[in-house]
Formats: structure tokens, sequence, C-alpha cells
């Protein structure tokens, strides 16, 4: 980020929320995420922001999608601790921090919802590696959690890749998923959310995947007419502070933010169940004419055989901490499927 950019930004985010340089409180705590405040992240924060006021004196200001620019300028308004807290999903975060990406590996995270949620608690990698990249950073990771599996969406049915060839597919900036869809046989585009609906609807790109809940919620079933869950992932998300307010913070405010990221933690996964399937049917029943298409074993095949040559470019891109960080991964997520 180059100075004039950080100071543009820096002025901007200060002057939307009425603060001047140096003059935050320090009972006030800002905290901005990716979604809005009935999405997934935003209940999230609802529910840290409730815990930290219940148990404090401290106030939470929540800043929902666009408050304050895309993601990648509140992740920078987080670094230069204009923002305390920020949530911010891996995919964001993959040209800071290129070991996040491993999470867009196809076909690696666990399926069963018990399984997914374990990892997610226990996982070394999770718990214990990441932390150290996000420090070198300037921000203090305080969890990891899932959305919700990914679905395609797209304007023409997809059983399989060929049916994604010659479509423009939007992904986020993050050159391991830029790899994912051209694995599948698609046209990778990267476009900033705020680009996507529109995009679509002028067929600028003919598909996109999401969690339902955000399907739903963001109408992307307006401008596509297929749902399709080939089970390659689950959206991954991270919750952070910036290091320099973290760190100073006293023991029982360190306590206070913790005790709070693992209540909200909680929270959000039992909030998660039936909510696919809730968002399914606001979906089709705005949309009767929506088809929704859950592959067989037969027709996820190929896409389980692209998996490889994604992870084979995940290396490439990180090098032996890349390798490090999957490996653990893997082990983490055998301990769970194994029952140890």
């Amino acid at each position: 980020m180059t100075m004039n950019r950080a100071k543009f930004l820096a002025t901007t985010a200060l002057a939307v929320l009425g603060v001047t340089a140096g003059a935050a409180h320090a009972d006030t705590w800002r905290y901005a995420f990716e979604e809005s405040l009935n999405e997934v992240q935003g209940v999230y924060a609802q529910k840290f922001k409730e815990y930290i006021e219940e148990n404090s004196d401290h106030e939470i200001q929540l800043f929902p999608y666009g408050t304050l620019g895309e993601s990648a300028d509140i992740m920078e308004q987080a670094q230069a601790g204009i923002l305390q807290f920020v949530d911010q999903s891996p995919g964001f975060t993959g040209a800071l921090i290129p070991e996040a990406q491993v999470f867009f590996v196809p076909y690696m995270l666990p399926q069963k919802s018990d399984e997914l949620f374990e990892f997610f608690r226990t996982s070394v990698a999770i718990n214990e590696m990441f932390p150290e990249l996000y420090a070198e950073q300037g921000l203090e990771l305080l969890t990891m959690f899932p959305e919700g599996e990914v679905a395609m969406t797209t304007k023409q049915p997809v059983t399989g890749p060929a049916d994604l060839d010659e479509v423009k597919f939007r992904v986020m900036t993050n050159p391991l998923l830029v790899e994912s869809y051209k694995a599948f046989g698609a046209t990778p585009t990267p476009l900033p959310w705020g680009e996507v609906y529109g995009g679509l609807q002028t067929n600028i790109i003919q598909g996109q995947e999401n969690p339902v809940f955000f399907i739903e919620s963001t109408k992307m079933y307006e401008v596509t007419d297929y749902i399709t869950f080939a089970g390659h992932n689950n959206f991954t998300t991270a919750v952070m502070a910036n290091q320099k307010f973290y760190k100073g913070l006293g023991d029982d405010d360190k306590k206070l933010v913790q005790d709070a990221t693992d209540a909200a933690f909680e929270y959000i996964l039992n909030y998660q169940s039936g909510l696919q399937e809730e968002s399914l049917k606001k979906i089709m029943d705005a949309k009767p004419s929506m088809t929704v298409t859950v592959l067989t074993d037969e027709q996820r095949a190929p896409f389980k055989a692209a998996a490889g040559e994604v992870e084979a470019a995940f290396i490439e891109m990180t090098g032996d901490s890349g390798k490090k960080i999957l490996d653990q991964m893997k082990a983490d997520i055998d301990s769970v499927s194994n029952g140890s």
C-alpha cells in the first residue's frame, strides 16, 4: 500500500467514522466486515458486540459491507489501526498472506458439519500456525469459522467441467481461486463483489460461487438460473484485531475479547443449522423456475480430479511455508475424520 493511498484511506474512513486521528476513545472499538448485518458475518459480529457490551463498559461500532469501502479497504484500515477489528475471507487475504489460499484447495475440507466444525475448533494449522502469519501483517488472528457450503450459480446447467467451458466465472481476487476455476474448465474473472450482480445482469460474466444464504440475500438468483452443488468447498472467514491495539490491551480486556470470540464462534456454528435449507426455500419461493442440482459422486469425479492440479499450484505459489500449512491441515482433518 503506498503512503498516498494509506493517507487517503485513513482520511476517508475517519471522516465516515466521525473521528479525528488519534481521538478514538478507549471504550469504543470499531469492527468492519464483508457482509450485511443479517448475513453470517454480521450475525457473528452482533453476537461479539453483545458479549463485549454485556460484560464491560466498552462499546462496539459495527460497519457492514460497503460502509467503509470494499474488502481490501477495510483490511488496510485495520492494519492502519483505524479499525480495531475486521472480518475478511482468506479469499481476499490471499495476496497479503498467500498461505491463506489453502482454504481454496477443492475437496479438502470435511463435508460433514460435525467434522467440519470440530476441525475449526481444534486445527493446529488454524490455531497455532496461521496466527504467526497474520502477525507478520500487523494482525491478531482471533478465529476462523466456516460460513456454509459453496454453490455455483450459472445461466446454463452444470453437470461437469465441460459445461463450464468458455463460461466467464466471477472469482474473488485470489490467485488460487483463479487456478481452481481454470482447472474446472471455466474462464475465471476476478471482480469486486459490488460489480457481480451487474456483471451477471449484462452477461459480462455468466457464473459465480457463494454459500446459499448469500446467494439468497444478495438476490444472485435473479440474474442466474441454475444452482449447482459440486461439494468442492465451504466458505471460510477470519476475524482479526489490529495487533498493536490488541497487544496494548490489559489482561482483562484480552480475556474479554477472547471470550467474546469464543461465544460468537459457537453461536454462529449453531446458527448455521438449517440455514442452507431455509435459504433455498426462499429462493424457490421467489423464483420457482430456478433449478437446483446436487451433483452425484460420478459427476463430481472430474472436479475432484482437478483438485490435485490446484493443490500443486498452491505449493508452487507458497513454497515450503504453504506445504507445511497444507500438510498440517490434512493431518488436522484426518484427526477429526477418524475421531481421534
